[in-house]
């Protein structure tokens, strides 16, 4: 059971991630206006306008009013569940959101699962095999993973896969719900993408904590009681030689879901991450600041997760 001290300091975990989240309301709010260029001047071109048109759709949105006056109305609204309305389409953020959300949701889970069973697959062969060929052969294509951009590998991939082998679509998306098969042929190439570095890096991780692991007293100890190496491995030496993994596996969660804004591109997936650029080209800051706080969210609640899942792996962190 959990001590005191340490349900104190879950408490004081979990009360910091409120802390976090309204940093990045501020930054969320303070991107778009930084940049150069204006929203009334997407809306309505660069060139030739009314400038009594253009006056008042700036009054419309709310952009005749100083920053701080515009932060704290978005922020009163943000704290209602409230992300505004779109400037291009006129739809609520959170409408426009909840529709692109299990696209890109169905894309990051497909990829952490490729990353997870290459990554730990790869790790515990490499590691259990210690500089045999296929240990080399591993730290080699670990290597290559994540030296490879995700916009190159897609795009290599497309070249293999579409335009010379015709095996699988070059992008697009067909709803789960509609026809399984299609949607597993476009979601391949997509998920693989966005999973081989990720990939890469759980393997290495894994194969250096299970190398650590395995040189252990009591891992040795069960080694001369007459059990084998896979049970050794899969009960004693792998639960400890994950508590490292788990956490960028925890980290990687907000990076499959940052890095689905190229893949999305590459792949013409239409999840939050064509969203989200769509509209920074369009300066529609209310869709901007709302896709930044949710995918922030996920960062931040995954690293939580993190938290709380090391206290069940290792009983010692429950009575710290």
């Amino acid at each position: 059971m959990p001590t005191i001290r340490g349900l104190a300091g879950l408490v004081a975990r979990t009360f910091s991630v409120v802390f976090v989240l309204l940093g990045i309301a501020v930054v969320a709010f303070l991107l778009m206006r930084l940049v150069p260029g204006d929203a009334v001047d997407a809306l309505l071109g660069q060139g030739q306008r009314d400038p009594q048109t253009a006056e008042t759709l700036r009054r419309v949105l709310g952009l005749d009013r100083s920053f701080p006056q515009q932060f704290a109305d978005w922020s009163i609204a943000l704290l209602h569940g409230d992300l505004g309305v779109s400037f291009r389409s006129h739809q609520p953020v959170v409408t426009e959101m909840l529709q692109r959300l299990p696209v890109t949701l169905e894309l990051a889970v497909a990829a952490l699962i490729v990353s997870l069973v290459v990554g730990l697959s790869l790790g515990v062969l490499s590691a259990t095999r210690r500089n045999s060929w296929l240990d080399l052969t591993s730290r080699v294509v670990s290597l290559i993973g994540v030296s490879l951009p995700n916009f190159w590998l897609g795009i290599f991939l497309i070249l293999i896969f579409s335009v010379y082998l015709r095996l699988l679509p070059s992008g697009g998306y067909v709803p789960l719900s509609e026809n399984v098969v299609e949607n597993l042929k476009f979601l391949a190439m997509p998920a693989v993408t966005l999973g081989v570095a990720n990939a890469a890096v759980i393997m290495r991780l894994t194969r250096s904590a299970l190398l650590e692991v395995l040189h252990t007293d009591y891992v040795r100890t069960a080694f001369a009681k007459g059990l084998n190496e896979q049970k050794v491995v899969r009960r004693h030496a792998l639960r400890n030689a994950l508590i490292p993994v788990i956490t960028v596996v925890g980290i990687q969660v907000g990076s499959i879901l940052g890095g689905a804004v190229i893949v999305e591109q590459v792949f013409s997936w239409p999840g939050l991450g064509t969203l989200v650029v769509t509209a920074v080209l369009n300066r529609d800051y209310p869709v901007v600041q709302g896709v930044t706080i949710l995918l922030a969210s996920f960062f931040v609640f995954s690293s939580l997760l993190v938290d709380l899942t090391y206290m069940y792996i290792d009983p010692r962190l429950r009575r710290a």
